[in-house]
């Protein structure tokens, strides 16, 4: 249909150009020019007519149609979608092969990078001790689980797990001492000067400064070391000496200033003790 169509447009064409041409300049008459037209037009027809059933004929004997064009329009959807089937089949293989690569290779991979980048930021840090396992604390419920785990193990695994707990240290718990309680200084009020049996006492430091303070006499001979400690100065280290002549001062809580010879306004020198005398 598609030649027939194409002889027909140029030969409609030619003869209306030339019936023109015809009455336009007489080269013929005009019942010639229509009887010629008109017979024309006839075998134009018929040139239509055998060229519409003639040329499928001569098409398929001059070009034999291959077996691939001569398939049934439903086999060619079947093979189409078994098609589609496979080329499915074939990325679903392919995303379980990368699946499959992913778990067994790359993850691992990845894992190990991971791990040694964290073992060499513990061991910069000095945080070594984060990439043992440690041993958990526990009783007899501790050693019957361990004694199951090992039962499931190999005797390799037996070996290096109880070669890791040789090579552990156990340390044995410190007993913590309960702090001492300590020991409130509270030094007796500082008489008035004019005050009958007050006298006073200077303490001549190391550091070189003094201190003066008033006591009774009938006051404990003690005072003088609590006065002493809370000055600064620890009475397990430092004593008090008389000036002349230089000698201890013996203090006792049942002693009063005037038991230890103190009577009038002394003077007194803290020293460090001797260690022959301690």
């Amino acid at each position: 249909m598609a030649a027939a169509r194409a002889l027909i447009l140029p030969g409609v064409f030619c003869v209306s150009v030339f019936c023109i041409f015809s009455w336009k300049y007489s080269v013929i008459g005009v019942q010639a020019a229509l009887q010629l037209a008109g017979r024309g037009l006839l075998f134009l027809a018929l040139a239509v007519w055998m060229v519409s059933s003639l040329y499928p004929k001569l098409k398929s004997f001059l070009f034999p149609a291959s077996p691939a064009e001569l398939e049934n329009p439903v086999d060619e959807a079947s093979s189409r979608v078994k098609q589609e089937q496979a080329r499915r089949e074939q990325q679903e293989h392919h995303v379980v092969k990368s699946s499959a690569y992913h778990e067994a290779v790359l993850k691992p991979r990845q894992e190990a990078v991971r791990r040694k980048k964290e073992e060499d930021f513990y061991r910069m840090t000095g945080q070594t001790w984060k990439l043992s396992q440690g041993s958990t604390l526990g009783g007899e419920e501790e050693t019957e689980a361990n004694t199951e785990e090992d039962d499931n193990k190999t005797p390799n695994q037996k070996a290096a797990r109880r070669r890791k707990q040789l090579e552990t240290p156990h340390q044995a718990p410190v007993q913590k001492e309960l702090p001492k309680e300590k020991k409130i200084i509270i030094l007796p009020d500082e008489p008035p000067e004019n005050t009958e049996g007050v006298l006073r006492i200077a303490l001549r430091c190391p550091s070189g400064r003094t201190l003066q303070r008033r006591f009774f006499k009938a006051c404990s001979s003690s005072v003088l070391l609590d006065w002493l400690h809370k000055s600064g100065y620890s009475p397990a280290i430092y004593a008090l000496y008389t000036s002349y002549p230089r000698m201890p001062l013996l203090t006792h809580s049942d002693l009063t200033m005037e038991d230890v010879g103190i009577v009038t306004n002394t003077v007194l020198n803290v020293e460090e003790k001797d260690p022959s005398t301690t």
